[in-house]
């Protein structure tokens, strides 16, 4: 990554070599690859790790580099793949137009937790519970996950005998 010259912040850089693009798609196209590449020179990320951090699909940030999008990014989109990059999302959303103040819409309220599940997510992250512990604790919510769904069959009534 460039070191940012005096008076000028780290975030600055992405824009270099951006804003004299013509077009919105380009600039952004041109900011996004910059991420990519600074992430794989400084952190040695793939394309599929820099999706897994940022949790924004690979498809999606491939359309966003050849700049082969026909409506905006979801603003959602934009601030978590800057978040998870450690980037300015108003630097982006300068790129692509976008008031600065534009609100971004907050994500839904998470559906409440079973408190047995928050047990054991507790348990999981608990430093005095064991590392063969905490394997089995995945491995049995890995297969709970993944097993095919119990289908249940009509209780038959029993009858009595006289």
């Amino acid at each position: 990554m460039d070191v940012p010259s005096e008076g000028e912040s780290e975030n600055s850089s992405y824009r270099h070599g951006v804003s004299e693009s013509p077009g919105r798609k380009l600039a952004f196209a041109a900011f996004v690859r910059k991420a990519l590449e600074d992430a794989r020179a400084t952190r040695a990320w793939t394309g599929s790790e820099v999706a897994r951090r940022t949790g924004v699909s690979r498809q999606t940030i491939n359309r966003w580099v050849r700049g082969d999008w026909t409506s905006d990014p979801e603003a959602e989109r934009v601030v978590a793949f800057c978040a998870g990059l450690g980037i300015d999302p108003t630097v982006a959303f300068g790129l692509l137009g976008w008031a600065e103040h534009t609100p971004v819409r907050s994500a839904p309220a998470p559906p409440p937790m079973d408190p047995d599940v928050e047990a054991l997510l507790r348990r999981l992250v608990d430093p005095n519970v064991s590392d063969a512990e905490k394997f089995h604790i995945r491995e049995t919510i890995r297969y709970l996950a993944y097993r095919p769904p119990v289908r249940e069959e009509p209780r038959k009534g029993r009858r009595r005998v006289s």
